[in-house]
């Protein structure tokens, strides 16, 4: 039954019979069969087929729920027992927002630190698709935004306040000032994040409400935007956390924003439930520790 749910929740996310079975590591025959199987268990269509997948029925929407559900009960449950047995172990997944991939760097080497036996893997991810793979149960924690959209079902343990800076060529016409305004920032060619990030929101938002800003590169990529604000020819609005890992050369220059000053709270995020998977918990008390006073 649990490999039936599984390709289920694998065929939700695919939306393609191939590419579900492909993930799954079976033949498309075999998934669709399993598929199946579970129609005919419950007694009611779980998918709403054409000449391709449709998408799910409302009874299969709320299989799919409890697939979740069950798919990840049972892999904290095999955890739990291989942590009472050796300790916390085998891959620890983690997601973190390009903006915060400095500090869940931290969290990753203190986390890897104290617990040797176990792997860690950390992708970067938009706010929203740490929310849905946390829900899918296929993170064990996310280094996300805590207090601007709305995060369900979640325990959350609070790192920092993300605060904004310009980032400037120090000949660029702002580059000699000691503080900016956020309507100034609508005079220079700016380049931000995707508009798919929360970071890019907060700071349309924010530079919306000070007369607009000419947004004439994005990209996705920490690293792409270092290079095109070393260029000379963009500027750029970061936090001072990314700032700081980032490798600007010397003619860059940060630049505090002044009022309002906006902050936003960024911490790790993993999934509310009792009891609480072990990679989960070892990642909340790693976490707690590095937002500890001095840490």
């Amino acid at each position: 039954m649990l490999d039936k749910l599984a390709f289920l929740i694998a065929l939700a996310q695919e939306k393609h019979f191939r590419r579900a079975a492909e993930r799954c590591g079976v033949s498309q025959p075999t998934l669709s069969a399993a598929i199946k199987q579970l129609e005919e268990t419950f007694g009611v269509a779980l998918v709403n087929r054409g000449s391709r997948y449709v998408g799910l029925t409302a009874e299969g929407e709320r299989v799919l729920a409890w697939a979740r559900r069950i798919i990840g009960d049972a892999r904290a449950m095999r955890q739990e027992i291989d942590t009472l047995r050796s300790g916390v172990s085998g891959l620890v997944r983690l997601a973190a927002i390009p903006t915060a991939l400095p500090v869940a760097a931290r969290l990753c080497h203190a986390f890897a630190a104290r617990h040797p036996a176990a792997r860690v893997r950390v992708v970067s991810a938009s706010s929203k698709a740490i929310a849905s793979m946390l829900e899918d149960f296929e993170i064990d924690g996310g280094v996300t935004y805590l207090d601007n959209e709305p995060l369900p079902n979640v325990a959350t343990v609070p790192l920092y306040r993300e605060g904004y800076r310009l980032v400037t060529p120090r000949q660029g016409p702002l580059g000699s000032r000691a503080e900016v305004s956020w309507a100034e920032l609508g005079e220079l060619p700016l380049c931000l994040f995707t508009q798919d990030m929360q970071n890019r929101r907060i700071l349309d938002q924010r530079l919306a409400e000070a007369g607009g800003p000419r947004v004439t590169m994005e990209t996705n990529s920490s690293l792409v935007m270092a290079e095109v604000v070393s260029s000379g020819s963009w500027s750029s609005v970061m936090p001072p956390v990314l700032i700081e890992a980032l490798p600007f050369p010397d003619h860059i220059v940060s630049i505090p924003i002044g009022a309002p000053v906006v902050t936003h709270g960024v911490g790790l995020a993993v999934a509310d439930r009792e009891p609480m998977a072990s990679a989960a918990s070892a990642l909340v008390a790693e976490a707690r520790r590095l937002a500890a006073p001095g840490a």
